[in-house]
Order: structure tokens, then C-alpha cells, then sequence
């Protein structure tokens, strides 16, 4: 099995940044493309920010210039660096990871980190 464990979250104000840290553990894995997503009540999951083992990246168009999405391949962590932070911004934000376990391909999802912008 493989757990995503996130950090970071919490409460700042409009304009202020956050780091999410997501860190990936258990035994004899790769982490292909590990990602942000983020989700409000009521609304599907939406993508936020992606980046794959080789450091491509992908992103929304509503983060574009203030999240920036990076990875530490040898912690298996994925991170997002979220400036000018807005209101609209404030939902929990889930940790994915693309895995291969025991010659399986397999997606993972994290508990999700609560991010709060006050205007």
C-alpha cells in the first residue's frame, strides 16, 4: 500500500502565500505524476497543479502565475508553493499520486488539507 501524507494548510490572508507538502511512503513503489487537486462542497474535484517524474508541469488556468507545483524525487514529495493567495482560493486541497505497485499502476489520493483565504 502506498499512504500520501499532506501538510501546509491552515488559514492566511488574501494576498498571502502557503506550502502544501505532500510526502508519499511505503515499500517498493515509483511515483509517476503526483498532483494537487482541490475540491469546494457541492462541486466535483478539480485539478490544480500536476508535475510528472521528469519535472513537467501542468496547472488550471485560475493558479497560473501564483501556485507553482515542484517534486523531490528521492523523498517522493510533491509540494505547492501557493502566492497572492485569494478568497476564492479557500477549499480542501487533496494530494494525488500515480503509482506502480507490485507491477500495478494505481491512483492515490490523500486525506485532503483544509486552506482558508480571508478577504
Amino acid at each position: 500500500q502506498v499512504q500520501l501524507v499532506e501538510s501546509g494548510g491552515g488559514l492566511v490572508q488574501a494576498g498571502g502565500s502557503l506550502r502544501l507538502s505532500c510526502a508519499a511512503s511505503g515499500s517498493a513503489f515509483t511515483a509517476n505524476t503526483m498532483g494537487w487537486y482541490r475540491q469546494a462542497p457541492g462541486k466535483r474535484r478539480e485539478l490544480v497543479a500536476t508535475i510528472t517524474s521528469g519535472g513537467s508541469t501542468n496547472y488550471a488556468d485560475s493558479v497560473k502565475g501564483r501556485f507553482t507545483i515542484s517534486r523531490d524525487n528521492a523523498k517522493n514529495t510533491v509540494y505547492l508553493q501557493m502566492n497572492s493567495l485569494k478568497p476564492e482560493d479557500t477549499v480542501v486541497y487533496y494530494c494525488n499520486a500515480r503509482v506502480l505497485l507490485a507491477g500495478t499502476w494505481g491512483v492515490y489520493w490523500g486525506q485532503g488539507t483544509q486552506v482558508t483565504v480571508s478577504s
